[in-house]
């Protein structure tokens, strides 16, 4: 027999949280299933344990800066110490996510749900039949088509390791590669990155990218460009990766090998086709209100969902969306806000509106600043050698359409930045704002 709901959500992350609990909250009968520990990638497995980990890393980064400057006291990374203090963090999360659910009301389920009807999914043996289904299943490493792959260690694993290896190899120049291979070349590991393309980072801007990669081989990072992977073989104790370079075969012995390839929307064994949930390798189709375009009884949000980029942000706003329309109908269409998106490397990397390459593909006028900053005094006076920036300022209307950092504090100038586009703001009316000096937020009005 199943069990009926007004609704089912499937995943547990902070934006399927809050459509189970605006839509319990308006009376409906709820349920949530998950087959990982409630609470999502960003709360456990992304996010917040990563930047416990980039934080100390900052610390030895700011302590060997300065030992050209007066500061002499030794820091180091104790890994197991670091990894107790990051689980102070994520060990709590699941219980409280479970509890808060089930105290509003919400139905908790346990387990892998797959469809087997329009609305209606399967968790182990039992069936939850609904008039809506939320998907918000999140996303899940790519799948790497080369022999070996099963010796990958995730980025979820290696949030969770007890000690950090000696040698670490990192397959691929994405987010993930750059933040972990800083913090693991802080924590003392001799530290490889191979890439197949030719540019990493191939979503920022790439002449700061081209900044952090100068700092990224200044702290002794192996990164390697044009190289893709091709094997990985186990041997003994570690591994042999063999890649192909521009010159030939070149191969690197090792202690862990970590997929930093990019990720994808964990839906693939949802079985969405019985359903008829139209879906590719980008997520479930949906319209402005987060519906699928194919099963009106189906919404869907974050990284499940094709669309918006795959930041928790976002995956919020349109949790929020989605929840709307399924108690009003459909009257709220998503509509994105700039947004900006950071790479946690040290120093960060950030960006927010569109790229130079981005507004003269669409035929747009505007000018760009562009600038080297490690002779200012924000980087100088913490011995950062390697900052920059550059913004696009539309000609006709005065107004930002991207901004790009790299250097101290980007990771929060940047949402300053997102402030004025947000408010459209002109460059003159954010130039003529007063910020409190000495702080990286003074330099705004010489970026512009």
């Amino acid at each position: 027999m199943a069990q009926r709901f007004d609704l089912v959500v499937l995943g547990t992350g902070g934006g399927a949280s809050t459509v189970a609990t605006k839509c319990r909250g308006a009376g409906w009968e709820v349920a949530i299933v998950d087959a990982l520990p409630y609470g999502g990638t960003c709360a456990l497995r992304g996010c917040d344990p990563k930047k416990v980990l980039v934080g100390a890393a900052e610390v030895v980064d700011a302590v060997r800066r300065f030992t050209r400057h007066g500061v002499t006291s030794a820091a180091t990374i104790q890994w197991p110490e670091l990894m107790r203090f990051k689980r102070t963090f994520t060990d709590p999360v699941p219980a409280r996510r479970e509890e808060a659910l089930a105290k509003a009301g919400i139905a908790t389920f346990h387990g892998r749900a797959r469809f087997v009807g329009a609305t209606a999914v399967s968790v182990d043996d039992e069936v939850l039949d609904a008039r809506h289904v939320h998907v918000a299943t999140g996303a899940k490493p790519a799948d790497l088509t080369l022999p070996g792959s099963e010796y990958l260690t995730t980025s979820d694993q290696f949030l969770e390791l007890d000690a950090l290896p000696g040698r670490v190899l990192f397959v691929g120049g994405g987010y993930v590669s750059f933040e972990l291979a800083h913090v693991a070349a802080r924590a003392g590991a001799q530290v490889t990155v191979v890439h197949r393309g030719q540019q990493p980072l191939e979503q920022f801007d790439p002449d700061l990218v081209a900044l952090l990669v100068e700092r990224t081989r200044h702290v002794g990072i192996d990164l390697r460009l044009g190289t893709p992977v091709e094997s990985i073989e186990k041997t003994g104790d570690g591994f042999l990766v063999t890649a192909r370079s521009e010159d030939g075969p070149v191969s690197f012995e090792v202690d862990l090998v970590v997929h930093g390839a990019g990720r994808v929307p964990a839906i693939d064994d949802l079985d969405l086709d019985t359903a008829g949930i139209t879906h590719d390798a980008h997520g479930i189709a949906v319209n402005e209100y987060m519906q699928s375009v194919s099963n009106p009884a189906v919404y869907a949000a974050g990284d499940a969902a094709r669309g918006g980029l795959p930041l928790t942000p976002v995956a919020s706003l349109e949790s929020h969306v989605a929840a709307s329309n399924l108690l009003e109908g459909n009257h709220r269409a998503i509509a994105y806000p700039p947004i900006p998106s950071v790479v946690f490397a040290l120093p960060p990397l950030a960006s927010v509106g569109l790229r130079e390459d981005d507004a003269r593909a669409q035929g747009l006028r505007f000018r760009v600043n562009h600038q080297r900053t490690s002779s200012w005094y924000s980087s100088r006076r913490v011995g950062e050698d390697v900052s920059g920036y550059k913004v696009l300022v539309e000609e006709t209307t005065g107004h930002i359409l991207g901004a790009h950092l790299l250097g101290p504090h980007a990771d929060d100038l940047i949402n300053l930045f997102a402030l004025a586009m947000h408010a459209h703001m002109t460059a003159a009316d954010l130039k003529r704002t007063i910020f409190a000096y000495p702080t990286v937020g003074s330099d705004i009005p010489h970026m512009l």
